[in-house]
């Protein structure tokens, strides 16, 4: 879990990032969990969006996907959810708290 402060950073430096991928009428797939799994291990912080088409609250997507890629939600802001999840690699430059 993270503090106040922490979230707040994560959720500024969150606003510059481009969502990574949408999830979309198809719901959460094997491929896009492999895709965000890949995304979180190159950056540690990612923004994925919820299109209009999608059956399932972005909320219940972002739960199910915290789940699946062993992250953390940082924010749900209307279709907009962020994720951090520390890398394993070493020749990035990690997150600081």
């Amino acid at each position: 879990m993270f503090t106040s402060k922490e979230r707040s950073n994560l959720r500024s430096m969150a606003q510059t990032i481009q969502p990574v991928t949408q999830v979309g009428k198809g719901g959460i797939s094997d491929n896009l969990v492999e895709t965000l799994s890949q995304a979180l291990e190159a950056r540690e912080l990612i923004k994925v969006s919820v299109l209009n088409n999608s059956d399932e609250d972005p909320r219940d997507i972002a739960l199910n996907l915290e789940q699946l890629l062993n992250a953390q939600i940082v924010e749900v802001k209307g279709k907009k959810i962020v994720f951090y999840r520390r890398s394993h690699k070493k020749d990035i430059v990690h997150i600081k708290f």
